[in-house]
């Protein structure tokens, strides 16, 4: 298929203001994934394209906490390792199983979420005791949601970011900045499996790379200036987002 230079140009922006978002909140896919699809994209190169493109968004906001030294990679790669493998595992039963009984239940989670961070204002304003070990942590909470990033995705970020807060005891400022690098480790693994099965517009993803470079950029940046003044109002309000769009698609109103 093929799609105009205007129609890229306007990918561009979107891929822009979504890895801006995604940065500070997560959610992003919402403003990326339908725009694929109205470009006629079949869905599955609709989901492999946004993986490449989304990659750029969450390296660009990874690479940046990192080098400001907000993220320490020392002290997480088991928890990296377990994200990848679950996000890999994730990507292959995707492609093998009915997903429409998860797709149900993410409303509900989501909706949990933003509700929890809307109710707990002080949540996350400082870092709190750890409830579990690292190696725990990456076997449960890192492991499952690498899966549920690779099998379905939707609030991904807004998820980590809670559980870094309430499991390890981060700030909300930290949370989100190691949510990120989590998110970036679960894409790349989805990605491979999804450029093994030949499911990728090149062209298409690349120049939204580009504009969620630029956008995750900008978004990290507000992260570490703004912090947790942002951030909250922003998981509260893309949690929201998330869960009546996809109440909405499940035919919830009528």
């Amino acid at each position: 298929m093929e799609i105009s230079v205007e129609l890229i140009g306007i990918l561009f922006v979107v891929a822009m203001i979504a890895g801006f978002i995604d940065a500070l909140a997560g959610g992003g896919g919402l403003i990326t994934i339908p725009a694929l699809l109205m470009t006629g994209m079949p869905p599955a190169m609709a989901l492999g394209t946004n993986k490449l493109q989304s990659c750029g968004g969450s390296f660009s906001a990874s690479l940046y906490f990192i080098r400001r030294k907000a993220v320490d990679l020392g002290a997480i790669w088991f928890i990296l390792l377990c994200t990848f493998t679950g996000s890999a595992i994730g990507s292959v039963l995707i492609q093998l199983v009915d997903s429409s009984l998860i797709k149900k239940a993410i409303p509900f989670l989501v909706l949990a979420v933003g509700l929890y961070f809307l109710l707990t204002p002080k949540l996350g304003e400082e870092d709190r005791r750890q409830r579990l070990s690292f190696r725990t942590f990456a076997l449960t909470a890192a492991f499952g949601l690498g899966f549920y990033d690779g099998f379905f995705g939707p609030g991904t970020g807004s998820i980590l970011s809670l559980v870094f807060v309430t499991l390890l005891g981060f700030n909300l400022t930290k949370a989100t900045a190691y949510a990120k690098v989590l998110n970036f480790t679960s894409n790349i693994a989805s990605l491979i499996c999804f450029l093994i099965g030949g499911q990728i517009m090149w062209s298409v993803g690349i120049v939204m790379m580009c504009g969620q470079i630029v956008g995750a950029h900008l978004g990290a940046k507000m992260v570490l200036s703004k912090g947790k003044r942002l951030i909250r109002p922003m998981v509260v309000l893309m949690s929201f987002v998330m869960t009546a769009k996809m109440a909405y698609e499940q035919g919830w109103f009528g």
